[in-house]
């Protein structure tokens, strides 16, 4: 993108992002909360937009003022100086305008939002449930480094250890724009804990990431839904297994049954359980927007599909491969410890890429 291109775009966002300035302090938008927390989300990626416009611009002046000098002064140091300041702002210019471009590509309106995350033991009976424990520490202690916050609302604990099925709410910041990376399949291979005779057996476990819905996203009628409460199973002590503070709701006209049993008090399962539930059929729209860009993206490729196997991790080799980009490493106990940044983070790299040729930016 030429120069007088970017700026000129740099003007338009700016005039748009002094509008949305304005917009997030009138009172008939903070009255309106819908509208309102748009609005603050697009002022928030505008605000990064037009910081890095003004480096490229402040870069682009740089240079003019150079020349300028050169054309015009006779004092050799003078000179000497405005042809390091051309230099070294040249050599920027190409980085700063690839960060805008990134920047320019639409993101995602969901990845700021919190998220629900899914872990269910898939083939491989009981060394399933401990792989899907496996993964579970690995999220944890991926969330405790980026500060987020986790809460169990359902688990079904393997009768050998780990976990048949574990789901919990993660929230922060970006989290769902980070999580969404890990849906899809995950295979191991290892000498299970069950195994006699030393042989290596493939197990798996299945990972599902949803965005939480906001309370405006999905509109949940009284009479749609069934509300059942019971005594909660498994840890939680006498008081929460003693009385009915688990929640089970059924969404009729869909079938959709959720649960939540975590939590001592009714009203907090309540609480957790519509979140889930809310989620779960605002996801049954989101899909078909997955689905739409999953053909597109060999990244997301999992998260419209989540038979769609992403991840091995070999133990006998200590390996970690990512077949969706190919990329092999050998640090798999850092990686099962929580260690999976660069992974995302090479994931995230090659969606940019994707989505730079589909915007032609």
């Amino acid at each position: 993108m030429a120069q007088y291109a970017l700026l000129e775009k740099f003007e338009s966002i700016k005039h748009r992002y002094e509008e949305v300035e304005q917009l997030i302090t009138d009172p008939e938008v903070i009255a309106d909360m819908k509208r309102y927390v748009k609005l603050n989300q697009e002022y928030k990626s505008l605000q990064k937009l037009v910081a890095k416009f003004q480096e490229y611009k402040n870069l682009v002046g740089n240079i003019e003022s150079g020349r300028e000098i050169l054309a015009e002064e006779t004092d050799e140091e003078m000179r000497e100086m405005a042809r390091e300041e051309i230099e070294s702002s040249e050599e920027m210019i190409p980085k700063k305008e690839q960060e805008i471009k990134m920047l320019l590509v639409p993101a995602d309106p969901e990845d700021s939002k919190n998220a629900i995350l899914e872990i269910r033991a898939g083939t491989g009976g009981d060394e399933a449930s401990i792989f899907a424990g496996d993964l579970y520490r690995m999220y944890t202690k991926f969330c405790e480094k980026k500060g987020w916050r986790m809460e169990i609302t359902n688990v079904n604990e393997g009768t050998a250890g780990g976990f048949k099925e574990i789901v919990a709410n993660v929230t922060g910041e970006g989290v769902y724009g980070i999580l969404k990376y890990e849906s899809g399949v995950h295979r191991v291979q290892r000498v299970p804990q069950t195994e006699t005779q030393g042989r290596v057996h493939t197990s798996a476990a299945t990972v599902a990431v949803l965005p939480e819905a906001d309370e405006f996203d999905v509109e949940l009628k009284n009479e749609d839904i069934r509300r059942d409460e019971f005594c909660s199973s498994g840890p939680g002590g006498q008081s929460v297994n003693t009385t009915y503070s688990a929640i089970r709701l059924t969404h009729i006209p869909t079938g959709i049954v959720v649960t939540c049993q975590d939590q001592k008090s009714k009203l907090k399962n309540l609480d957790k359980a519509m979140t889930e539930l809310r989620t779960r059929l605002y996801n049954m729209e989101y899909q078909k927007y997955i689905d739409e860009i999953s053909s597109k993206r060999k990244t997301m490729v999992s998260t419209g599909d989540r038979s769609a196997k992403i991840r091995t991790y070999n133990w006998p080799q200590g390996r970690v491969t990512d077949h969706r980009i190919n990329l092999t490493l050998y640090n798999l106990q850092a990686i099962i410890n929580g260690e999976i940044d660069e992974i995302i983070e090479k994931l995230m790299i090659e969606e940019n890429a994707e989505k730079l040729k589909e915007a032609e930016i």
